[in-house]
């Protein structure tokens, strides 16, 4: 097993280490935020004819080169509905949007630039042939591939979905989560924190974060000190597509997470990144035994929190399909001076505000790995490179963005 990464090498193994789940066929509607599994070929012509795209008048767009010219209104056309006949020349039907052009007519007058009196319609402007008609076969031919397979569904996805005739879709599965918390001094939140006890925020905020991404938790509980309850508690999370633990991986006389891992059957593939906080971070996975990819993280909550989205954040959407894994990025001028000592990256939780053009970021409180108030005050982390000693105010910084309503606007800008 490799010890003390830096944070870009440990998240290349992990990478290099996933991919993708099988596919599941879903209902389409239910498919928002999914990952396409197979590529959508179109088996419809949409519009399957040529339609009109305004309320107005099909005409032969000869018989109006004249305007203003008077024509006889000769049938009307709803939308939903089909031309009794075809249009003879120097006549007029009326058409409403979406209706089928009649065989003969090749342009729409708009009823803005008409006026209907009785059976017969002045048109006002010569228009040319093709106006105002949507041709068949404007937006989708049968046959074509419209979606590629790696796609993420978004509401417009599901909306072309639907007009393809298209109600299940095959979508890669969504990754199933194992969480377990440890340590003699955990509680769940209800229960006393009289002589020392803390409460098991991690399981809390972890399973938040699985959600986030659209993977589905599953708690295992706390387990005490003991190996056989760790044991015990992580065999029933080998079912899962990624085992998560939090506390119990790092060097301590209590820290019995690795070596029962090892005795179930893990290969831990490296111990210990190169950052602050999450030093004590182990990466496993049980090769060739179809068991789950192993996060082991540290205990201290905001360690917790960023090591999980260093780490298992991109590891979930890879599994789920998704093409990009990482957070948006942004580069933020520093609103304070910040300083450390060379050896670590830290990731630095950071407030984020517009002042003019730039976006300028300021710590969000306390920087202890304990300090869970920070991180839900915190928009962004700040990265502070591993031999980097000082960033001075003013100076810019990259940011890894946690709050996108940050990069919103004030005002739409219409």
């Amino acid at each position: 097993m490799r010890e003390g990464l830096s944070v870009a090498e440990a998240q290349r193994l992990i990478l290099e280490a996933t991919a993708p789940l099988g596919a599941e066929t879903l209902a389409a509607g239910e498919a928002l935020g999914r990952v396409l599994a197979e590529p959508v070929v179109a088996t419809r012509t949409l519009p399957p004819e040529d339609n009109s795209a305004m309320d107005g008048y099909a005409v032969r767009a000869a018989d109006v080169a004249g305007a203003p010219v008077h024509l006889p209104v000769a049938f009307e056309i709803p939308a939903g509905g089909v031309a009794p006949r075809a249009l003879r020349p120097g006549e007029a039907a009326r058409i409403l949007t979406g209706a089928p052009m009649p065989e003969g007519a090749d342009a729409v007058v708009r009823q803005e630039d008409a006026e209907r009196r009785g059976e017969r319609v002045r048109v006002d402007v010569a228009v040319p042939a093709g106006e105002s008609v949507r041709p068949a076969g404007e937006d989708v031919r049968a046959g074509e591939t419209i979606f590629a397979a790696g796609v993420r569904l978004a509401p417009a996805h599901l909306g072309m979905l639907a007009s393809l005739g298209r109600t299940i879709v095959s979508v890669h599965q969504c990754p199933r989560v194992a969480l377990l918390s440890g340590g003699d001094e955990l509680v769940e939140p209800d229960a006393s924190v009289a002589g020392g006890r803390i409460v098991s925020s991690n399981s809390y905020a972890l399973a938040a974060q699985c959600r986030e991404v659209g993977a589905e938790p599953r708690y295992l509980g706390i387990a005490r000190d003991d190996p056989a309850d760790i044991e015990r508690r992580l065999r029933t999370g080998l079912g899962c597509d990624v085992l998560v633990s939090s506390a119990g991986v790092s060097v301590g006389d209590r820290d019995h997470v690795r070596p029962v891992l090892e005795k179930l059957g893990c290969r831990l593939h490296f111990w210990g990144v190169h950052m602050k906080p999450g030093y004590p971070f182990v990466f496993g996975s049980f090769e060739g035994r179809g068991g789950p990819l192993v996060f082991g993280l540290p205990g201290n909550p905001v360690s917790a929190m960023v090591t999980f989205e260093q780490f298992v954040r991109p590891a979930l959407l890879r599994l789920a399909g998704h093409q990009a894994v990482w957070r948006p990025r942004i580069t933020a001028t520093l609103g304070e001076t910040l300083t450390k000592k060379a050896g670590r990256m830290h990731f630095v939780r950071v407030r984020l505000e517009r002042e003019g053009p730039r976006i300028v970021a300021r710590t969000a409180g306390n920087q202890s790995s304990g300090a869970l108030r920070s991180m839900t005050e915190a928009q962004g982390l700040l990265l502070f490179p591993a031999e980097a000693t000082r960033i001075a105010e003013g100076q810019t910084a990259q940011v890894q963005v946690l709050d996108l309503a940050v990069l919103a606007p004030a005002s739409s800008g219409v």
